[in-house]
């Protein structure tokens, strides 16, 4: 039974959970402050936390059953779960099951506007694996899909949508969109070769960088635009700050003609910029608006 389960955390890469979740609990923490002057509940936080883990485990579980084939083509990925054959996709098919039941009961639990909304995000979490298959924009489809965690912890907290929870919003789509640009040039030439669409795919790794880049400048003007629209101090403009020099960094150290770095511009630069911002919009929240 560990064994299995072990198997299904690296099925769905659970150490990535770093990326969007650190997101979702800032979306909760601003949206509750700005709205109600109150930090949200933890009744509030394991439920959003629920949601997040049904949420992406139901996507990823998606991901590699629709991939299966692809996955086992390609050596970078042929010895994941389902092509190695250490999941059946009857199991992942359950597997998925189970995680929708999860976030259904997360988003009961939360607010009623939740609940209406459940359905668009089921959408976007199941149609952008199939992205790939037909447009070089899927990555921003991917970003679409993930950054529904911080506007769904915004929504959770608040039963609305407003402008500044859409320019948030708007900033993590595009940062998980440029970072997957940047994974995305390790497939270049087997994307290519099964006519699969990726922008470093469509356009060459070059371009796919300087797109990458772009696509980051939106998600900084997304996390400054913060700063201003809201209460937050000094504290989280630091916070800021330090992300933008994490993808200064990211950028720097990945290049056209050597991509031996991009595990680390993917995961640590990344994982490090979600946690911080975090840690530094909580200290600023707790400190100066609470």
């Amino acid at each position: 039974m560990w064994r299995k389960t072990k198997i299904f955390m690296e099925m769905i890469k659970i150490e990535h959970t770093l990326f969007a979740l650190p997101f979702a609990f800032m979306g909760a923490l601003i949206g509750s402050v700005v709205t109600v002057h109150h930090l949200p509940s933890w009744a509030q936080i394991g439920w959003i936390l629920l949601a997040m883990v049904g949420a992406r485990s139901a996507a990823m579980g998606i991901n590699r059953i629709v991939d299966k084939v692809f996955d086992a083509k390609n050596p970078r990925t042929a010895m994941r779960a389902i092509p190695a054959g250490l999941i059946s996709s009857k199991e992942a098919i359950i597997f998925v099951i189970i995680s929708f039941i999860l976030l259904f009961v997360a988003a009961a639990n939360l607010n009623p506007i939740c609940v209406k909304l459940l359905p668009i995000a089921v959408f976007f979490l199941v149609f952008y694996s199939y992205t790939k298959r037909f447009t070089w924009a899927c990555h921003i489809f991917l970003g679409a899909a993930i950054a529904l965690a911080p506007l769904g912890g915004w929504v959770a907290v608040t039963g609305e949508i407003t402008w500044t929870a859409m320019a948030f919003y708007v900033g993590i789509v595009f940062w998980l969109a440029g970072f997957d640009v940047i994974y995305a040039c390790q497939d270049v030439d087997f994307d290519r070769k099964e006519g699969l669409h990726s922008i470093p795919a469509r356009f060459g790794i070059p371009k796919a960088l300087k797109l990458a880049r772009l696509f980051h400048v939106i998600t900084a003007a997304g996390l400054l635009s913060l700063y201003f629209l809201t209460e937050l101090t000094w504290l989280y403009l630091l916070g800021v700050l330090l992300s933008f020099a994490l993808l200064f960094y990211e950028h720097f150290i990945v290049k056209p003609n050597d991509l031996s770095r991009v595990n680390t511009a993917f995961f640590t630069m990344n994982s490090t910029l979600s946690v911080g911002m975090f840690v530094f919009t909580l200290i600023d929240l707790v400190v100066f608006a609470t």
